[in-house]
């Protein structure tokens, strides 16, 4: 079935999780620091990563920023740190999903299960997909998005987030839907990851006029792709 990514510098906290994603049927990869996990990464090209974000040489989020800007491969972080800045920014740079110690070992297989089912469900598809409307275009087999012809510099979960929304224009979703389809249900955060995850993804947005189009927020529900008339 392929290899799982496991950089820890906790050699017990390695153990148990490799001896877990065995019993899932997978080969684990053990890395003790950053700089080891993206050779290992490089040489093996692992099914998913289980990715702590306090480690020597290189953090979890420089690994994850490395790792995210050339493979779309799943994410997972770990920290012993639990704060909302420290979630949404995880997640914000790429991560598709974010557990914090302790942890349950069963509960790191099931986002771990859930993240490749995402994967391997093609939700969304990264085959043959494109969206133009208007001066906005999204290449979904490249996760390349641009406006008037500019590559924006954009996440995944970003790139995925507009073409879930550009590819339904003026349908609301809910907060709960967004989180549902982009995080998957198994993905435990609330409706203020939606929001910060939105305002950042407009911030960039708005560096490049798009007066034919926006994400329209409708108040005590969710957001919709708006276009103008």
């Amino acid at each position: 079935m392929g290899a799982i990514l496991i950089a820890d510098d906790n050699e017990d906290i390695t153990d148990i999780l490799s001896t877990y994603v065995e019993k899932e049927g997978y080969d684990p990869l053990i890395a003790k620091d950053g700089a080891e996990a993206i050779e290992l990464f490089e040489k093996h090209t692992p099914q998913a990563i289980l990715l702590d974000v306090m480690m020597p040489k290189e953090d979890g989020y420089e690994v994850c920023r490395k790792i995210r800007s050339r493979s779309n491969v799943p994410i997972i972080l770990i920290t012993a740190r639990g704060e909302d800045f420290e979630r949404i920014m995880g997640l914000d740079i790429g991560a598709d999903d974010y557990i914090v110690k302790p942890f349950s070992p069963s509960e790191v297989m099931a986002r771990l299960r859930a993240v490749l089912r995402r994967v391997n469900t093609g939700s969304p598809s990264k085959s043959g997909n494109q969206v133009s409307i208007a001066d906005l275009t999204i290449n979904l087999d490249e996760y390349v998005l641009t406006i008037r012809g500019q590559k924006m510099s954009l996440t995944k979960r970003e790139i995925e987030t507009m073409w879930t929304l550009a590819n339904n224009p003026n349908k609301v979703f809910t907060r709960d839907n967004l989180l549902d389809s982009l995080w998957g249900f198994d993905y435990f955060g609330d409706s203020r990851t939606v929001d910060s995850h939105i305002k950042r993804l407009r911030a960039k947005l708005d560096k490049v006029e798009h007066p034919l189009w926006s994400i329209k927020t409708i108040w005590g529900v969710g957001y919709k792709f708006d276009v103008s008339e």
